[in-house]
């Protein structure tokens, strides 16, 4: 099997690059890895207290209602971004491992790898065949229909 080494050590940082999509990656992941906390959710959880513990103060006006509705949108607006741009990364690295380890393993397909740029035609015809496959070594194994 021909090993090639890691693009990085295990751990470490990306490479230090200039460019909006380098900051933009640094900020989503950080960001991503902020809002996935117990932090993240204890602050949150507090902001929403203050607002409704704030409404008598405010006598429940219009302004005090648009500050939460306005905060809210406007973060649910930018979240949308990171978690697809975190979304988009994790997939593509798993499709990467995925292609590594299918032409590494003697027997496998090589045909599988680059999968995710097929057609949907090609999709549902290898999840019929796999589908197919899993019901032959189901009866394989129990000829008898029983579990």
């Amino acid at each position: 099997m021909n090993r090639t080494p890691p693009l990085a050590p295990p751990g470490a940082a990306p490479p230090a690059s200039g460019g909006l999509a380098a900051l933009f990656h640094r900020v989503a992941r950080r960001t991503s890895e902020f809002t996935g906390s117990a932090l993240a959710f204890a602050l949150a959880l507090g902001t929403v207290v203050v607002w409704l513990l704030s409404g008598p103060v405010f006598r429940y006006s219009d302004t005090w209602q648009l500050v939460i509705n306005t905060g809210t949108t406007v973060v649910t607006f930018l979240m949308v971004f990171l978690i697809q741009n975190q979304q988009n990364r994790d997939s593509k690295v798993l499709q990467l491992k995925l292609d590594e380890l299918l032409h590494a393993v003697r027997g496998a397909r090589d045909s599988l790898i680059d999968l995710e740029n097929g057609t949907d035609e090609d999709l549902a015809r290898l999840e019929r065949e796999f589908r197919d496959l899993s019901r032959h070594v189901r009866a394989a194994r129990d000829p008898d229909g029983e579990e």
